[in-house]
């Protein structure tokens, strides 16, 4: 099973995430960045996961990104996972997706990079393997909510198996 995990992450914390779900994945996954992801995917891709925090109730943009910087913020990534989507093309076939966001735990605002990344990748022609999933942090910095990371490992235990059973 080869999977590609594309990440973006200003804090860290997302990017803890994607780790997570690499190790989880096993072998033959590999993680990138949003700003060094590929334009176009390998056709033996079995799954491409797509992470990213959510700013603004969907994925981040230019501008939430130099509001992040403005805030101290020094991983601050040119291109996002908005961005790396609007750049790919159509997935050969079959080509199954995955995409978890980070979200505030308190306040809980509304909205979800997940569900909008979903909903651009099914467009162009990738097949959902699991419903978007978010992963909570404290306050918009971090540090990541409790367990979040043991979860987001397991998470991508369920992928392999359904992948390699399946």
């Amino acid at each position: 099973m080869r999977a590609l995990v594309v990440v973006e992450s200003v804090w860290g914390n997302t990017e803890a995430l994607a780790r997570a779900i690499v190790a989880g994945l096993g072998a033959g996954a590999t993680l990138t960045t949003a700003d060094a992801a590929p334009d176009s995917l390998p056709a033996d891709l079995d799954l491409l996961v797509v992470g990213g925090p959510t700013h603004a109730f969907g994925m981040s943009r230019p501008e939430t990104r130099a509001s992040a910087r403005e805030q101290g913020a020094t991983l601050v990534p040119e291109r996002g996972i908005r961005e790396f989507i609007a750049g790919l093309g159509t997935p050969p076939r079959g080509m199954r997706v995955a995409t978890f966001d980070t979200r505030t735990v308190s306040p809980r605002l509304p909205g979800s990079a997940a569900k909008k990344a979903l909903k651009r990748l099914v467009g162009l022609g990738f097949e959902p393997l699991a419903k978007p999933v978010s992963f909570g942090v404290h306050g918009y910095t971090g540090p990541l909510a409790e367990g979040e990371v043991a979860r987001a490992e397991a998470w991508g235990k369920e992928f392999a198996a359904a992948l390699v059973g399946g």
